[in-house]
């Protein structure tokens, strides 16, 4: 109960000190703005990013060229090797009547040269779409296939869908880190603040210890102050990354330049990318704020 009275009271003294402090109070809460809308950037960008790559990993497939004169028991074996092999995720086949017919309705010449061969003359193959689990490892899953009795072929668009796979996981890491720069910057800023508004109030921890107030009465209202500034900070980021997003998802139709670059739609995704600014906001308002207590008053 007496714990609770004082976290009461800690509370009431942060929002009091906020507003006491409040042309300190306004450089920390700009400061968390400012930073927290690169951040929000940063996050929708990478997001997108990742669910762009995720639609294209998805249409990435290998196919499988069966030899001429493979049989249907042939093709019962590949499937059940197919089975085998942990990073396949599915597969489709495809026989080479249905390749023939698919390939007479793309165009009147392709029907014209295909209808005039019979089903012994045609150079066309039984084919499997696959698609793997792992892209990554398609390249190894390939040369497996490639390996099974009666396979005369696999495509998969080889060294380019190779560096496709390294340019996304680039693109990946490199959104996680500015991610992760901008939330330490962040964090640097606000400890850097903070500072200052503890040293204008180093007479009144003075006094605090005077008393005898103990190191975690005296830290627990600056804690919460952190809190507050950094949930304070981050109402003007929340309102940039729903109006701003869904302005932006708007304006491009869902995509940018092609259909293939899809938009994550803004419905949960805004308000989730802004709860994660605000917790963000009041994690970094805490976290600063304690370091500041504890690097710069020696608590």
């Amino acid at each position: 109960m007496k714990l609770f009275r004082m976290l009461i009271r800690s509370i009431r003294d942060a929002f009091k000190s906020v507003i006491r402090n409040f042309s300190l109070s306004l450089a920390s809460i700009s400061c968390i703005t400012i930073t927290l809308i690169i951040v929000s950037i940063a996050i929708i960008a990478s997001f997108n990013v990742q669910n762009f790559t995720k639609e294209i990993e998805k249409d990435l497939t290998i196919v499988v060229f069966l030899d001429n004169d493979a049989t249907e028991d042939n093709v019962e074996t590949v499937k059940n090797d197919f089975k085998r092999i942990s990073n396949i995720e599915k597969y489709d086949y495809i026989p080479k009547k249905e390749v023939k017919e698919k390939l007479k309705k793309e165009s009147e010449v392709l029907d014209t040269v295909l209808s005039g061969w019979s089903d012994e003359e045609s150079p066309l193959k039984d084919t499997f779409q696959v698609k793997v689990k792992d892209v990554e490892k398609i390249s190894k899953t390939a040369a497996t296939i490639k390996k099974m009795d009666k396979v005369s072929a696999v495509k998969y668009g080889e060294g380019m869908i190779d560096k496709l796979i390294t340019a996304f996981s680039s693109i990946k890491n490199t959104t996680y880190g500015v991610v992760i720069a901008l939330i330490l910057v962040t964090i640097f800023l606000i400890i850097n603040t903070i500072k200052l508004t503890i040293s204008a109030r180093k007479r009144e921890i003075s006094i605090m210890r005077l008393v005898g107030a103990s190191n975690f009465i005296i830290k627990t209202p600056f804690i919460i102050e952190g809190m507050v500034l950094g949930l304070l900070g981050s109402i003007a980021p929340v309102i940039f990354t729903t109006y701003g997003y869904l302005t932006f998802y708007k304006h491009f139709d869902g995509h940018l330049y092609s259909e293939l670059i899809r938009l994550i739609k803004p419905e949960p995704f805004m308000y989730q990318t802004a709860i994660i600014i605000v917790i963000i906001g009041i994690l970094v308002g805490m976290i600063g704020s304690a370091s500041a207590v504890k690097k710069y008053l020696k608590i």
